[in-house]
């Protein structure tokens, strides 16, 4: 039950708009999945997952892979600048792994 209410507290506090929408990260016992949202709007602008690639290697190196990808995927939106939400998750490991990443592609947060 904590874990509910530490996502439901950090999304309070989140919103993401039409100039600076929300980089949703969510991490599974076996995949990544990362989405660029607009709560304005409710959709989703840009989506990347683990699910049914072919990735190898440790689940950090995952996780900065889908940060790559989904700067990539950002850009060719035009998107520059998202507010990042990371969920209940604590900003240390595979979180700051993707985060790194996907600030080495130029994506600001």
């Amino acid at each position: 039950m904590n874990k509910v209410f530490r996502a439901k507290r950090t999304r309070a506090k989140i919103h993401g708009t039409a100039e600076r929408p929300r980089l949703s990260v969510h991490f599974s016992n076996q995949h990544i999945i990362a989405q660029i949202i607009n709560d304005d709007t409710k959709a989703t602008l840009a989506y990347v997952t683990t699910v049914g690639s072919k990735m190898t290697g440790t689940k950090t190196e995952k996780a900065a892979t889908i940060g790559t990808e989904i700067a990539k995927k950002a850009k060719a939106a035009k998107i520059k600048k998202v507010v990042f939400d990371r969920g209940s998750r604590i900003y240390a490991g595979r979180m700051s792994a993707l985060a790194d990443a996907a600030r080495k592609e130029g994506l600001e947060f």
